[in-house]
Parts: C-alpha cells; sequence; structure tokens
C-alpha cells in the first residue's frame, strides 16, 4: 500500500472514529484537526521557537549585513555562523506548513469524496448519500464537481452534513448566493475566520518585538514576513473553492494555533530568554566580572559572607 493510500485511510479512519463517538460530521471534523494538531505540536513548537530566536537576533544579523555589504559571500558565511552559534534554522518556519501539505489534500479527497472513510461505517453512508443527492456524473459513472440542477443544500436530506447552517459538502463559492445574504452568512463567516486567524498569527509573533522598540528588522527578516502575510489570503481563496468541511478544518486549525502559540511565547517568557539565543546572555552573566582594576575576582566566598558568618558565631 503506498504512502497516499495509507495517509488516505488514517484520516478516514479517524474521522469516522470521531463520528461514532460524536454523530455529528462538523463535530467530527473538528476533533479529528485538533487531532492532527496535537499530533503535529513538535513542529508547531520548533517553528514558534525558530520564529521567535530569528526576531531576536535581528539586530545582530543587521550588524553583520553592514560590515560585508560589499561580500556576499562572506556574508552567508557569517550568517551560517551566527545561525548555528545561536540554534536557529531560517527554514524551520516553513516546516508545519510543508508537512500539512500532503495532509490537506488528502482531506480534500476524504471529505469531497470520501475516500479512505471506512465501507459500511456509518459516515460512509451519509457522505455517500448526501454526495450521490449532491452531484453530477460523468459517462464513467464518477462523480463531477458540478452541483445537479435545481438542487436545495439545506433540504432536511443533507441534516447530517449541516453544520452551523453550512453545507459541509459543498463549496463555499456554489453556496453564496449575494441575493440570499442570510443563507450566505455563515459561509462568509468562516472565510473571514480562516484570514483573520491567519493574520493574527503573524501579528501574534511579531507584536512583543515590536511593543519593545526594537531595531528595523533585516531585509531578510522582512521578506519572510511578507510572504506569510500572503498566506492567509491563499488560505481564504482555497477555502472559497474547495468543499467547505476543508475551511472547517482550516479555522479550527489556525485558532487552535493562536492557542498553542500564546502558550508556547507564555512559556518562554516565564524562563526568560529562549534557549537558542538567551544562552549567551546567561552565561555572561553567570560568570565572574573583571573588577575597576581589569583583575578576576578571587575565587571563594566573598568578604560579606564571611562577616555574616562570623556575627553568627560571637552570638
Amino acid at each position: 500500500m503506498n504512502p497516499w493510500t495509507l495517509l488516505l485511510n488514517a484520516l478516514g479512519s479517524a474521522l469516522s472514529f470521531f463520528y461514532d463517538i460524536i454523530p455529528e460530521y462538523g463535530i467530527a471534523i473538528i476533533l479529528l484537526t485538533l487531532a492532527v494538531s496535537l499530533l503535529l505540536f513538535p513542529l508547531t513548537l520548533k517553528q514558534t521557537r525558530s520564529m521567535k530566536a530569528m526576531q531576536e537576533i535581528q539586530p545582530q544579523v543587521k550588524r553583520l549585513q553592514k560590515e560585508h555589504k560589499e561580500d556576499r559571500e562572506e556574508l552567508n558565511k557569517q550568517l551560517m555562523a551566527l545561525y548555528q552559534e545561536k540554534g536557529v534554522n531560517p527554514a524551520a518556519g516553513c516546516l508545519p506548513m510543508l508537512v500539512q501539505m500532503p495532509i490537506w489534500f488528502a482531506l480534500y479527497r476524504v471529505l469531497w469524496q470520501g475516500n479512505g472513510i471506512p465501507e459500511g461505517s456509518d459516515l460512509a453512508e451519509i457522505t455517500t448519500a448526501a454526495n450521490e443527492a449532491l452531484y453530477t456524473v460523468d459517462a464513467s459513472g464518477n462523480l463531477t464537481s458540478t452541483l445537479r440542477d435545481g438542487i436545495d443544500i439545506t433540504s432536511s436530506q443533507f441534516d447530517h452534513v449541516i453544520f452551523l447552517g453550512m453545507n459541509l459538502m459543498v463549496r463555499p463559492s456554489q453556496a453564496v448566493d449575494f441575493g440570499n445574504i442570510v443563507g450566505s452568512l455563515p459561509y462568509i463567516i468562516l472565510l473571514l475566520v480562516i484570514v483573520a486567524a491567519g493574520f493574527y498569527q503573524q501579528v501574534q509573533m511579531t507584536r512583543k518585538n515590536q511593543s519593545k522598540g526594537d531595531e528595523p528588522q533585516s531585509s531578510q527578516m522582512q521578506g519572510m514576513q511578507n510572504a506569510m502575510k500572503v498566506m492567509p489570503v491563499v488560505f481564504g481563496f482555497i477555502s472559497w473553492n474547495f468543499v467547505t468541511g476543508l475551511g472547517l478544518y482550516f479555522a479550527t486549525s489556525n485558532i487552535f494555533r493562536i492557542g498553542q502559540q500564546a502558550l508556547i511565547l507564555r512559556i518562554g517568557d516565564d524562563n526568560g530568554p529562549g534557549d537558542e539565543t538567551g544562552q549567551t546572555a546567561r552565561d555572561d552573566a553567570d560568570s565572574p566580572s573583571d573588577d575597576s582594576n581589569g583583575e578576576s575576582p578571587k575565587s571563594g566566598p566573598s568578604q560579606h559572607a564571611s562577616k555574616k558568618r562570623n556575627r553568627r558565631r560571637k552570638k
């Protein structure tokens, strides 16, 4: 069995499992999203810490860029040495997204065509019935992405796949009718949540440093952040053209990710500087400093401590 089929079966079986626990299609998708997010938490932790560390070393990055602006090769060597010293991986910010891309494509097949859902399961029955009622078939008997003429996607036969006023097996582009704002509103709100939560994730990572009045970020960091700012719009576009169930996955994932990032950043604040970038500062603080004559202080207990012991002995 190839990896793609294994992924489809894993997602389909997990979705069916959650549906058996709580027979509500939307809730099953949300539970699946939370399960995937928890499995990917180590990558999220690595990404968040790496992005935070990248922001913290920006003054050093800018200094190197000024010192070696005429020598690109030397600049790259110095930057790589700095990243290695601080334990920073610039590519770590994209790692969770790259890992999740196959999951998104597989989940689309699961949510639309029912691939990977165990045959004979309750979920397979409701999704198969909904698909056959919603979509036309081609000459080979395969479902197409075209809705049947005159189909009412809110009728009672789709009750099992409707969640918060949305038919999760149709696309927002098919469901939104600006002549029916009330019926279209849940889909529009979902898209807004996806985009807004995605933007907030970016703000969440940069807000702390901006509030401290740090130096302007390097062009490399600014370029990375600008690229990341485009992603919420991309996800909004994808959600508009793919089944609404996938949009529900994106919205839940983004909201849960905000909570994960807040926890990671809070833990980092409580523990002081991050492990990668704060170790040098802690080592400097713990190491003995030179006295006013340029000599290292003598080892052993301080005079202040000795006086305290002498007073206790006299008593």
